[in-house]
């Protein structure tokens, strides 16, 4: 933290060893909070689509699109930079060198990772604030608008093509690797035969009349105790490394916290008492020393990769889960992770080439999301995967999977969901709409860039008319692909509409301001120097006001849905006798 770590105002990252080039004042050239990447302007930026939602609230982003006008120093010291009209003083734009131009260069390459992810409510929205994402990001060059190129990668995907029309409004498409005349040879990937490279094989366990809870304890008691066999026999054998390492760790897949915290329970009590003496079990006429399943002592402390938990904490348990096992006289010197529990969060990111099992409670609500959560184990070659799925046969789409187990899993691929993406649904236009056109004016127009900047609608309305033709012509590209054509024109002009109705609501809203000797800000950046325009849905200030300040609400975040609950915890000393 630089200066120090009680007022920081910048950080820091270098390497802790002295060996490192990148050691002491030499530090790496990554920033990673918000001032400084405003201020430094990164050549190649990594963001989530969250960020898409700071447009209209934060005016520093339009310098990502190359909204600056100065830079001063040589990069060496704090405060060098690029400065726009967002860092005014007096008046004035910051102090120093006049770029040519007067600008830089908005992005001109967009990498979108995880396609099939943007797809939902999330895409819906992403959709919307792409409008204003991409019509910041164009640049004309010898009168020719020129829009950034997007490079989408996906493994699971259906109707792509649909997808990235109603998302970035693109109707040329060009899949990679191409398709050639050989399926199973592209030259970019090859299928191998399983005898010549072990597949992931997938297991499918239910029975009649079972609570799916008993079922998950005797497989997970199955496997650990196998599983401890196994490596002690190649132990003793004297393999190193112990073959055996990746089935060590069972990853236990749950599709939803609800069921996850009850098998937790089951683990920590009944899986971990029942261990230290499994390996006592015996068939009859099976002697002693060669049953199939060993003792073992799991640790009580189950990892769990959940949102429950904190970004550091997830940090520590994919650190831990890449650690290969180590079993030592002394517990506390033995390393690795006996159980891994987790939801959804564990489908991307999750990228440990050493996991080798997993057990899957219940079929997965998608099989896009089932093909990705469990080809989190089996990355290797020489660490094939094994897949339990438990399945319940109360539930009908459970009891159908089991019964086609086999088809299903050779031909799931073909089976994956279509996404769906609406970003001009009413609701959508509801929920986004408002950001979307004050995002646009905010990052397009340098005079209303500025906290300050909302009140210059009052001389801007006119012009800002180009906004409602930007979001007309999105409107219809989307339409024309998902719409017959005949309804095309009835779409893009009630959009049309409601963008022309937000702008002179806006513009009421500052008149009335100023006539009362008042200014408009975006939001409260300065306390009692004029009123907020944009509200936050689920702020509780916004509902004394007129109908027309709650058209200007916006997410601070595309996932923002439903409002917090808070819990206290009363003792029963503390609460006062009823009268």
């Amino acid at each position: 933290m630089y200066p120090n770590q009680d007022n920081p105002i910048d950080l820091r990252i270098s390497c802790t060893s002295s060996a490192c080039e990148f050691s002491g004042n030499n530090r790496l050239p990554v920033i990673a909070v918000d001032e400084p990447i405003y201020r430094r302007l990164p050549c190649f930026l990594i963001a989530t689509v969250d960020k898409f939602a700071a447009m209209p609230w934060t005016g520093e982003v339009s310098k990502f699109f190359g909204r600056v006008k100065n830079a001063s120093g040589d990069g060496k010291r704090i405060d060098d930079g690029f400065f726009s009209h967002t860092d005014v003083q007096d008046g004035k734009v910051l102090p120093g060198a006049p770029l040519p131009g007067g600008a830089l260069s908005p992005p001109d390459l967009v990498i979108q990772d995880e396609l099939h992810l943007i797809s939902g409510p999330l895409g819906t929205m992403v959709g919307l604030y792409e409008t204003a994402l991409e019509e910041v990001c164009c640049q004309t060059v010898d009168g020719k608008v020129i829009r950034p190129k997007i490079v989408a990668s996906t493994a699971t995907v259906r109707r792509s093509q649909a997808q990235i029309q109603a998302l970035f409004a693109r109707t040329a498409v060009q899949v990679f690797p191409p398709q050639g005349p050989d399926r199973r040879n592209s030259f970019f990937a090859e299928t191998v035969k399983t005898d010549v490279s072990p597949a992931r094989l997938y297991v499918g366990i239910a029975a009649q009349g079972r609570n799916p809870k008993s079922i998950l304890l005797r497989t997970y008691l199955t496997l650990l105790g196998a599983g401890e066999k196994a490596y002690l026999t190649c132990e003793s054998q004297g393999l190193s490394p112990n073959p055996t390492d990746p089935y060590m760790t069972l990853v236990g897949y749950f599709n939803s916290l609800r069921e996850l915290g009850g098998a937790r329970r089951i683990i920590e009590d009944e899986v971990t008492s029942r261990l230290r003496k499994y390996g006592d079990r015996r068939r009859y006429g099976e002697k002693r020393g060669h049953g199939l399943f060993a003792n073992r002592d799991i640790n009580f402390d189950i990892l769990e990769l959940t949102s429950r938990e904190s970004t550091s904490r997830v940090a520590e348990a994919k650190k831990r889960l890449d650690e290969m096992f180590f079993r030592s006289p002394k517990k506390s010197e033995s390393k690795g992770v006996d159980v891994a529990i987790a939801t959804n969060m564990i489908s991307v990111g999750l990228d440990i080439s050493r996991l080798g099992m997993m057990v899957v409670f219940g079929q997965p609500k998608t099989t896009s999301e089932y093909i990705q959560a469990s080809s989190r184990v089996g990355r290797e070659k020489d660490k094939p995967g094994l897949v339990i799925t438990i399945l319940n046969l109360n539930r009908p789409r459970d009891r159908s999977h089991y019964e086609r187990f086999g088809y299903y899993h050779r031909t799931f691929y073909r089976r994956v969901e279509a996404s769906s993406v609406t970003p001009f649904s009413p609701r959508a236009l509801d929920r986004g709409l408002a950001g979307t056109v004050v995002a646009l004016a905010r990052m397009a127009e340098a005079e209303m860039t500025p906290p300050h900047g909302a009140t210059q609608i009052i001389t801007k309305r006119a012009r800002l008319n180009w906004i409602v033709d930007v979001i007309r012509q999105r409107v219809e590209k989307h339409a024309n692909k998902v719409l017959p054509h005949d309804g095309t024109e009835p779409q893009a002009d009630s959009v049309a509409h409601r963008v022309s109705d937000l702008l002179d609501a806006w513009e009421g809203i500052a008149l009335d301001l100023q006539e009362n000797g008042n200014k408009l800000q975006y939001q409260v950046e300065r306390p009692g120097q004029g009123q907020r325009l944009l509200y936050e849905f689920l702020n509780p200030e916004v509902k004394p006001k007129s109908l027309r300040i709650k058209k200007f609400r916006a997410n601070r975040s595309l996932r923002d849905v439903e409002p917090n609950v808070n819990l206290w915890m009363w003792k029963e000393e503390d609460m006062e006798e009823p009268e």
